[in-house]
């Protein structure tokens, strides 16, 4: 990361947010793409020698991430941050230095994914060590077979990465995924357009994301057809061109700042939101009873008065409620009249973000049984993955440290909905999903400094 990325994301003067809560937040803010995606595509622009343009996009610190690794490989990026602007022309890529990647392995688990493009355009990639959330195991093993049931050669003896080669190209292969991983997923289709002949790869994921970097690389020349079974189908095509492309809006900050609005009793437009993506999220906020309304130009979300009511969710891959979703609306819920019950069957770790909101007097309980309408993943294997919210409790300032990306914006929901001053430290882990976040706390008059 550049001197100027490392001041701006992870200097300690910025890494602590002194917070006054209690007071609702009202306002207008823009969300732009979505974090999920622009990374995703930003690795695709290097499947084609040539340039793509991608617009709608978020100042984030993944995105730098990103930019950087790039630049690593010899590809061109320009990043236009105010206009939201990625121009990326990888007409040159080269094998990176190992202890450049090295620097960036711990900031991403993108890495992973320039398997692929890597493989195609010089026959070999290395792959470092991987960041990211501790929320749970997000092991790289699904996408290591599919990398040898393309065709690839894994090297795992290398004591600060994995070796990665294609002697002889990738090949079409038919692949069959245990769970609906969307890292695998990516990396399937990242690593099959261009593969010689035809890819199967059913029980796929299919988040909106997903479908997103589909259009682009159809854009680029890719032929992919997807079914309702959770099958996508991949022809593997000879080449392919740049792109431009617009991102679809991030549908978890969308609803990160709607909890933020019910947790505070507040009203926020959130201009770019989508309907579409978000319907599982706006049936759940009604339940509760907040109240929102859909326009051209976004969604405005609000605490209508009265009691929030207690709701039992269940998290899922797409299309049902999504993992990202479910922390910052625990403390909405932490509000809400009588118990809530919140079952995740995504990541068996999440919920190590309900300690301080216990510390700051809200009653939440963690369970190891599945307290949902079906047994999960990790049922019998002692992860506590369900929670018992009873409400409302108010709640207290304290000090916090940040844990992970949504736990971290969590916790500066309940600061703001709190009674009395918060210290929040460890912040830079949330400027890697939430662009500007501190520019619209102001805006939506929060007090902090």
């Amino acid at each position: 990361m550049t001197n100027e990325l490392k001041e701006k994301f992870v200097n300690p003067e910025n890494d602590v947010l002194r917070v006054v809560g209690g007071k609702p937040l009202n306002g207008k803010i823009k969300v732009r793409g979505a974090k999920n995606f622009v990374s995703k595509a930003m690795v695709a622009a290097l499947l084609a020698p040539g340039k793509s343009v991608l617009k709608n996009v978020p100042e984030i610190r993944d995105v730098h991430v990103v930019s950087d690794l790039l630049r690593l490989h010899g590809v061109n990026v320009d990043v236009d941050g105010p206009e939201g602007t990625v121009t990326i022309d990888a007409s040159h890529v080269e094998l990176a230095n190992v202890a450049d990647v090295d620097t960036l392995s711990g900031s991403s688990r993108i890495p992973i994914l320039f398997s692929g493009p890597l493989l195609h355009r010089l026959g070999e990639a290395f792959i470092p060590a991987l960041g990211g959330c501790n929320i749970g195991g997000r092991p790289i093993d699904f996408h290591l077979e599919t990398l040898r049931k393309l065709g690839a050669n894994v090297d795992k003896e290398h004591s600060d990465g994995i070796h990665i080669t294609a002697p002889n190209g990738l090949k079409g292969a038919k692949i069959h995924l245990p769970y609906p991983s969307v890292g695998a997923t990516e990396q399937t289709l990242l690593a099959a357009v261009l593969a010689e002949g035809k890819t199967e790869l059913s029980g796929a994921a299919i988040e909106p994301e997903i479908m997103d970097l589909v259009s682009v690389l159809q854009k680029m020349g890719a032929i992919i057809s997807v079914d309702v079974d959770r099958t996508f189908r991949i022809e593997g095509v000879k080449e392919l061109k740049g792109y431009t492309h617009t991102s679809l809006t991030d549908r978890i900050e969308a609803a990160s700042w709607a909890s933020a609005a019910l947790a505070t009793h507040g009203d926020i437009f959130v201009k770019g939101a989508t309907q579409p993506e978000m319907m599982t999220f706006l049936n759940v906020f009604r339940k509760i009873g907040g109240e929102f309304d859909v326009t051209d130009k976004g969604i405005r979300f609000w605490h209508p008065g009265g009691d929030l009511k207690p709701v039992a969710i269940e998290t899922d891959v797409h299309p049902g409620f999504m993992t990202d979703w479910q922390q910052p609306l625990v403390v909405a819920l932490t509000q809400a009249k009588g118990l809530s019950i919140v079952h995740e069957t995504v990541y068996e770790n999440r919920f190590g973000f309900t300690k301080p909101l216990v510390q700051m007097g809200a009653t939440v309980q963690l369970y190891r049984e599945c307290l949902g309408s079906l047994p999960c993943r990790f049922q019998q294997r002692n992860y506590k993955h369900s929670a018992v919210i009873f409400g409302p409790t108010p709640l207290t300032g304290r000090d916090i440290d940040v844990p992970d990306l949504r736990g971290g914006f969590s916790h500066l929901i309940a600061a703001l909905a709190a009674e009395g001053p918060s210290t929040v430290r460890g912040i830079s882990l949330i400027d890697r999903g939430y662009a500007d976040f501190r520019g619209k706390l102001a805006a939506l008059g929060a007090d902090f400094e």
